[in-house]
């Protein structure tokens, strides 16, 4: 285990550094910050269980709603977010990713993947494959403790 807790740290501050999302910006969209990225998986995560709204991103990030508003905001600026009336409630506003969007997406998928596959380049298939599945299973583990034990913390 102590190993296991050694690794994560490491990870921990390599994706705390957000290389994948710092470079994905650089070749898709000079100009937009990390917070964007954070909104733009949001709406992804958020939208095939149907209308994603302001509220639920800043419930999803654990931000104050006022702070999702101005990100969501410049977001719909940059074309890369946009705002519509929602098809249940009229009354309701939702937040759909565009084109450009969904083309940001796209270059973040294409540059954790890149990195992956570099990672390792030099193991043997099996190995991809029981690491893959191995690792599924401990985030899969992860997210079940930290959803139990996180349920009643606030923000």
């Amino acid at each position: 285990m102590p190993r296991i807790g050694r690794a994560m740290g490491r990870m921990r501050l390599m994706t705390g550094r957000r290389l994948i999302g710092r470079l994905a910006i650089q070749s898709a969209a000079p100009g937009l910050e990390l917070s964007h990225l954070d909104v733009l998986d949001a709406v992804r995560r958020a939208q095939p269980a149907g209308e994603v709204t302001v509220g639920m991103i800043a419930e999803m990030l654990r931000i104050d709603p006022s702070r999702a508003s101005r990100v969501v905001a410049e977001m719909v600026g940059r074309n890369v977010l946009r705002r519509e009336a929602s098809q249940a409630d009229a009354r309701r506003i939702v937040v759909v990713m565009t084109e450009v969007g969904q083309n940001l997406l796209a270059e973040i998928v294409a540059q954790k993947l890149a990195i992956i596959s570099e990672i390792v380049s030099d193991w043997p298939e099996q190995d991809i494959e029981r690491f893959a599945a191995l690792f599924e299973r401990f985030i899969g583990g992860y997210e079940a403790v930290f959803l139990s034990r996180d349920k009643d913390t606030p923000g």
